[in-house]
């Protein structure tokens, strides 16, 4: 495996491994790499040749009192697990490279960043339409996979990509993988690690209740009679607050007032202690 820092050295590595037409597959990621990111790379070279990593902890996406100097690095823990899992390219590029000095460019994707974390977090989406989209410039990938435990975000990306024409790769060609999660059923996320050990299994609760208004609705209840079950299963059971909980249309991301024949999700975003912790699931 291959780690470049510099973006000349990377675009002479990409020209190189796909001389002769070979496919090039990209799963982006922030590091802290877990199962979940694993199996985003094993579903990635299934797609293609040579698999592409990045790790980069993007600044823009982070608000002013959210975890940035928290988050975890350990990018030479991370590339040891790429490396076993037979990655060709790990791009990990510092701050500067990524932004130079005098950058000024930003990506808003209205509509589906609008609302849930878009809400939540003001101007996240801006920073990871933008990084994705340089990322995509970068390493030319055919495929680009991304997990669904972020369906905003995947949203969001699939958006950017179809307005943007970024036909290599196209929205055809973005993958959505599903969540990978623990036994207790919890969404695998790097997050997980600031949990302390009574906060951890109380976490367990939040795909228990999701399971729980998933079935109420799909038994015809209303959405907001589902909301307040899961909302209070949440509180009871160790949650201090939840960020939103909401049935939505998969693909535009309206809120629903009940399941219809379209594809819906459920999306929660909740926290405990200072951890935010979000899920979705597909429902109907």
């Amino acid at each position: 495996m291959q780690t470049f820092e510099r973006l000349d050295m990377l675009r002479t590595e990409v020209a190189a491994l796909t001389d002769g037409g070979a496919r090039l597959a990209l799963v982006p990621t922030m590091g802290a790499l877990h199962e979940g990111h694993l199996t985003l790379v094993r579903e990635a070279a299934k797609h293609a040749d040579h698999v592409a990593v990045s790790i980069f902890v993007n600044p823009t996406q982070f608000g002013p009192n959210e975890d940035l100097d928290a988050y975890p690095r350990q990018l030479a823990e991370d590339s040891a697990m790429l490396e076993a899992e037979g990655v060709s390219l790990l791009w990990a590029p510092t701050v500067g490279e990524m932004y130079p000095m005098g950058f000024a460019s930003s990506i808003a994707v209205e509509g589906v960043s609008a609302g849930f974390c878009g809400a939540n977090r003001p101007g996240h989406f801006d920073g990871v339409a933008t990084v994705v989209c340089k990322l995509f410039h970068q390493v030319l990938p055919h495929v680009a996979l991304f997990g669904e435990k972020d369906w905003q975000q995947l949203a969001v990306i699939r958006a950017m990509a179809r307005d943007l024409d970024l036909t290599r790769p196209h929205v055809t060609d973005i993958i959505g993988v599903p969540t990978v999660r623990e036994p207790d059923g919890l969404a695998m996320s790097s997050r997980n690690r600031y949990l302390t050990p009574p906060q951890r299994a109380a976490a367990a609760a939040l795909p228990n209740a999701m399971q729980l208004a998933k079935a109420e609705m799909e038994m015809g209840a209303p959405a907001d009679t589902a909301m307040a079950t899961l909302r209070e299963v949440l509180l009871t059971s160790g949650f201090d607050s939840v960020d939103y909980a909401n049935l939505a249309d998969a693909g535009s991301l309206q809120v629903l007032e009940k399941l219809g024949e379209e594809p819906a999700r459920l999306l929660v975003a909740a926290r405990i202690g200072s951890t935010r912790l979000i899920d979705n699931l597909a429902v109907g």
